[in-house]
């Protein structure tokens, strides 16, 4: 066997499994559909025209109309009479003085104003696993996870989806069956919090005296009316303060990036879905590397770290959810935090927070936070070396706690646009020390994952240890999910100790 052959194999202590999660175009949401702002021959909206002509059908047309499109689209969502309801309550304001409308027909009016949106039409990838937040009822040796996927859709929209599973004491995975609707969340109130506020104040072209004047009427953690009263107060000296409009959008543009949601109590995790929920993420909410994070009182909470994406801008936000039914987002600042792929450690060093970081776009370095949210100069730790990694390297999710290191999976483009999976291990108390590295990659896609709509990816945004194994789920060509087995042992002992350059000659 040829030397080049031979690099394309993956190690024999790696194990795919025959899972392949695909996109299902079937799945879908129903979302606000508008026909268009004005008609072209007059200055009428012509949502107002639909309105107008769905109002002088008669009963009987009515009541075919419902039940015809009841029948064809009622079995692909949990309650499509509620998205046609609220969708007529959103354009009911392009008919002022009509009157009461009957149900029935405020319903098929609503229809007209609905569309069927396939969220993930295109692609479901880029997993990543943690432990499940319930573990109760399972087999001894057994965990039970959950997997967050990206799902894209029309116009290349992503959002954020959920599956669920279980792997047993002899490794043997099996995933749940796929959701059959899927269930969007309802937004909640926000509770801000005064450092993300300060942080990214530091960074934008604000007036200081002015921003400290608003931030100091503002407790640690305030709520919409607290800001507006704020606000308000220093739009009261607009006069005397010439800067105060733009100091006012600035604060209102970081409250935009802040939002919370609530799933439906009922729902099961696999059918939630989080779409786009501000202008930050309009165009897409990419690559959520989630972690079970364990606090010093020993408190977990589940984080993740993801690209929001706006059609033109990137930046990067912060999931916080304790049971996958509630999530808070808010965005994060820094140099650390100045690209994509932050990847959080899954507890404290030394005190601070610590997340792997790719700010340069090409090298993986470590960045440290005081309260999670600004990110601090990145220290490298890992330049692109091999030829598999030549063009960039980037992390693989947030790194893995083992008795030798923290274990980071990486991930390394070369010539072709090729993709492969490495790994780098990093001191336990000294996270900017590597003490180990894989010479070549330990997963590269072969067969049909070089396929997709990306050829020749493979991808993860997380791996989640199982007793003396990672599992491994990932990409495969921008297209599909797949899952590996990865012996721990035998990762590790693959990876020689590098010596410190930092430690000098010696003596």
């Amino acid at each position: 066997m040829s030397a080049a052959r031979d690099a394309r194999r993956d190690p024999s202590w790696v194990r795919r499994t025959a899972h392949v999660l695909r996109p299902d175009p079937d799945r879908v949401l129903a979302r606000l559909f508008l026909p268009g702002q004005e008609m072209a021959s007059s200055e009428r909206s012509r949502s107002e025209e639909v309105l107008r002509r769905v109002l002088t059908l008669d009963d009987v047309e009515v009541d075919h109309a419902l039940r015809a499109l009841t029948a064809a689209h009622g079995r692909r969502h949990h309650d499509l009479a509620a998205a046609w309801d609220a969708h007529f309550a959103l354009v009911r304001h392009r008919l002022p003085g009509a009157g009461d409308v009957p149900a029935r027909r405020r319903l098929l009016a609503g229809a007209y104003f609905t569309q069927e949106y396939a969220l993930e039409a295109v692609a479901l990838f880029n997993p990543s696993m943690v432990p499940h937040p319930d573990q109760t009822g399972l087999p001894d040796g057994s965990t039970r996870f959950v997997m967050t996927v990206r799902a894209t859709g029309e116009g290349h929209l992503s959002s954020l989806g959920l599956r669920t599973g279980t792997v047993d004491a002899a490794g043997a995975v099996a995933v749940d069956p796929p959701p059959l609707h899927a269930r969007p969340p309802v937004p909640t109130a926000v509770r801000y919090r005064r450092a993300a506020f300060e942080h990214l104040l530091v960074d934008a072209d604000v007036d200081r005296e002015e921003a400290r004047f608003v931030l100091a009427s503002l407790g640690a953690a305030f709520d919409r009316a607290d800001l507006d009263r704020a606000l308000g107060a220093l739009r009261a000296q607009r006069l005397t303060r010439g800067s105060a409009a733009r100091t006012i959008e600035q604060f209102e543009q970081v409250a935009r990036r802040c939002y919370e949601v609530v799933f439906a109590a009922g729902s099961q995790m696999s059918d939630r879905v989080l779409m786009p929920q501000t202008s930050a993420e309009s165009h897409g909410l990419e690559d959520v590397r989630m972690v079970r994070f364990q606090h010093l009182d020993g408190a977990t909470t589940y984080l993740g770290t993801y690209t929001a994406f706006d059609g033109r801008d990137i930046a990067v936000q912060l999931l916080r959810t304790h049971d996958f039914v509630h999530f808070s987002s808010e965005p994060l600042s820094g140099p650390g935090a100045g690209n994509k792929g932050l990847a959080l450690f899954p507890r404290q060093v030394a005190g601070r927070y610590v997340a792997l970081s790719r700010a340069d776009r090409e090298s993986n370095a470590v960045t440290t936070s005081d309260d999670l949210l600004r990110w601090a100069d990145p220290v490298v730790v890992q330049h692109p070396e091999h030829p598999w990694e030549l063009v960039q390297l980037g992390n693989c999710g947030s790194p893995v706690e083992t008795e030798r290191g923290w274990l980071v999976l990486t991930h390394g483009v070369g010539p072709m646009r090729t993709y492969g999976i490495g790994a780098v291990l990093l001191d336990l108390d000294d996270p900017t020390r590597v003490v180990g590295r894989l010479a070549r990659p330990l997963l590269t896609a072969q067969g049909a994952e070089r396929s997709g709509y990306v050829p020749n990816v493979v991808y993860s945004c997380g791996a989640m240890r199982h007793g003396r194994a990672l599992v491994l789920p990932y990409g495969s060509s921008d297209s599909v999910t797949r899952i590996a087995l990865v012996d721990l042992d035998a990762l590790l002992d693959a990876m020689p100790p590098e010596r410190d350059p930092r430690a000098g000659a010696g003596g």
